[in-house]
């Protein structure tokens, strides 16, 4: 079995899966626009462009995706809640890395640092409203700093 998280959006889903793979060193295996479906598939033309459906894959994870418009999704417009998308290293550079790039143009909810239970830990709401926490794994031996 293979859990994988689905995000909407409101016409950004192209832009923010291929901002995600360049991000995370992934790849988009699927971008199915609207325009693409069944010809009697009530669609508006204004839609055609936007994606039924994205596929990212990052390693042997995926990411899903769609865009959709408040008539489907009353709610879309919305600050996403109640999620984080999160993502997990040893390598608390890369970490980092994911971090600061997922951050721009985006919000910081809590920087980047080491935490009681990781050499480096932060959260964010990037700049499509996905909310992300970004953690590194801490290897065998490591203990926090004393402050």
């Amino acid at each position: 079995m293979k859990i994988v998280t689905s995000l909407s959006f409101k016409g950004q889903c192209r832009e923010a899966f291929e901002f995600y793979a360049q991000v995370l060193g992934g790849k988009v295996t699927a971008a199915i626009p609207y325009g693409d479906g069944p010809p009697d598939m009530p669609v508006g033309e204004q839609y055609k462009d936007w994606l039924m459906h994205a596929w990212l894959d990052v390693g042997d994870e995926s990411i899903m995706g769609a865009d959709m418009d408040t008539d489907w999704a009353p709610n879309i417009d919305k600050p996403k809640n109640g999620f984080d998308v999160t993502l997990h290293t040893e390598d608390k550079a890369e970490a980092q890395r994911w971090f600061e790039a997922l951050s721009e143009g985006g919000r910081v909810v809590m920087p980047f640092a080491e935490t009681f239970w990781s050499p480096g830990f932060g959260s964010l709401v990037d700049k499509f409203g996905v909310p992300w926490m970004v953690n590194t794994n801490p290897t065998e031996g490591w203990t926090p700093a004393q402050g």
